[in-house]
């Protein structure tokens, strides 16, 4: 418990402190916006000539509240945490000098930066903004995921930046924003994705065989039939990676061209045992030991 303790601190300030670089090293300097509660941050300091670490602070604080009552003790202590470590370490960083002063190069890189922080942080169980905890309230209760109130807020956020830094500078920030909420998701779900891949066939066995010693993954063997004729049909359900998955098409094409192939995305995989190791195969060219 103790190492799950440390790795979940550690990974949330290293998180955290990756996002204030994006955001001082690149968003704020040039008078570009992140979404959400950054975003609303950002402009607030511009307006008032306050520290920026003082808005994220005290902005974020209803809605980790708000994510207390809802969502639970864990992820609210998690986001605080997030939050507190996020305007420390923006107010650290304020002094050091811009990256780059290009405003496309500081979009990308800085939208980069954050949503590669952000992506931490929520990997390990907290948020670094609270509008995300509107979103996925949002989501229980209306018929908006979680991604479309999130587009909505940001969207009239960064859009209202416009009257504060300019329009041309709102354009940046969007670009920003859709930079960041991509490396987002890459964080968290990692680029090595996990696919499910659902395969009907009449050689179930002989197909099964073939992942198992061509891909080395496990298969979970499904007995299904329509009617007394198709008895001899089975369904084949195995784990793959994306660098897998032309491998796994050629496999069955090879064992059965007839067999009827799905392959979905799987965002989360749990437990150790879905992989097992290739066999060997033994060297055609290899003398036989002597005795």
């Amino acid at each position: 418990m103790g190492i799950s303790i440390v790795k979940r601190v550690s990974s949330i300030v290293v998180g955290a402190s990756v996002a204030a670089i994006g955001l001082e090293a690149f968003l704020v300097p040039n008078s570009l916006i992140d979404g959400g509660v950054v975003g609303i941050s950002i402009v607030s300091a511009k307006l008032l000539g306050l520290p920026l670490g003082l808005f994220l602070f005290i902005l974020n604080l209803p809605f980790i509240y708000l994510g207390y009552k809802k969502l639970g003790k864990r992820f609210a202590f998690s986001s605080l945490f997030g939050v507190i470590m996020l305007s420390v370490m923006t107010v650290v960083l304020h002094s050091i000098p811009a990256a780059t002063s290009d405003l496309i190069l500081a979009a990308i890189f800085g939208g980069a930066i954050v949503g590669v922080g952000v992506g931490i942080v929520i990997r390990y169980g907290g948020t670094l903004d609270g509008a995300e905890i509107i979103a996925i309230l949002i989501d229980r209760k209306t018929p908006f995921t979680v991604g479309e109130a999130v587009m909505f807020m940001n969207l009239f956020i960064i859009g209202s930046a416009g009257l504060v830094f300019g329009w041309d500078r709102a354009m940046y920030s969007l670009v920003a924003y859709f930079v960041a909420f991509k490396l987002i998701d890459i964080t968290v779900e990692g680029l090595d994705e996990s696919k499910s891949a659902w395969i009907v066939t009449d050689e179930f066995e002989k197909v099964g065989q073939a992942i198992k010693d061509g891909l080395g993954r496990k298969v979970t063997y499904v007995n299904a039939h329509n009617s007394p004729n198709d008895a001899s049909k089975g369904i084949i359900m195995s784990v793959i990676t994306r660098i897998e998955e032309q491998q796994l098409k050629t496999i069955v094409q090879e064992c059965d061209p007839k067999a009827f192939v799905v392959i979905n995305t799987a965002h989360e995989v749990m437990g150790r045992n879905f992989v097992i190791r290739p066999k060997k195969q033994k060297n055609p060219f290899k003398s036989p030991a002597l005795p």
